[in-house]
């Protein structure tokens, strides 16, 4: 079992994911962790060093997820690339729909608050790396490139997801083509 602040914390990303943005208050945040009123403005003073610590531990437990799922695969084609794509889009919007809300709603906050976005790319970068050796291992001749292209739409598409349900959800068609087409097009080119 985690410590009273990772309780916290992670009561704070339900809280975003269940309620977004405008939901996130320490209040909250104490009735999702079942902790006495005043434990999150106890750890966290203010609404900001909350929202700071929300980044780490989400990019924290996001990097753990990524780390689990990619220890298991080492894609060697594009084919096995858009397939390991597909599995992390259905544990997105799955098992772990409400972290990735969470990840949603601190990008839209990152576009109003600057500060968050140098945290951001700071804490993606070891899983932004992770996926250029991916693509290099699947063919890409280019994954400086190909990685923004790929990736973009896969936000994307789980984006939508999220929105807009659909109990049969299966972006293997979509993924696999543009994996192939792209990583394949500039070999035969």
């Amino acid at each position: 079992m985690g410590n009273r602040r990772e309780e916290l914390l992670d009561a704070a990303i339900a809280v975003l994911g269940e309620g977004g943005m405008h939901g996130l208050t320490h209040r909250r945040v104490d009735a999702a962790a079942s902790a006495p009123a005043g434990s999150a403005s106890n750890h966290f003073r203010t609404r900001e060093a909350l929202l700071d610590a929300v980044v780490m531990r989400f990019a924290e437990r996001e990097r753990r997820n990524w780390e689990a799922m990619a220890g298991q695969l080492r894609p060697v084609a594009p084919e096995e690339l858009a397939g390991a794509l597909v599995r992390f889009a259905h544990a997105a919007t799955g098992e772990h729909r409400a972290l990735t809300l969470a990840r949603y709603a601190i990008l839209i906050e990152a576009g109003i608050q600057p500060g968050l976005r140098a945290r951001l790319l700071s804490t993606g970068a070891g899983v932004n790396a992770w996926f250029i050796a991916w693509l290099r291992l699947a063919g890409s001749s280019d994954p400086q490139r190909h990685a923004p292209i790929i990736m973009n739409h896969w936000t994307g598409l789980v984006l939508h997801e999220l929105a807009i349900p659909d109990p049969a959800f299966d972006p293997t068609e979509q993924i696999t083509t543009l994996v192939t087409h792209l990583l394949r097009s500039e070999v035969t080119t």
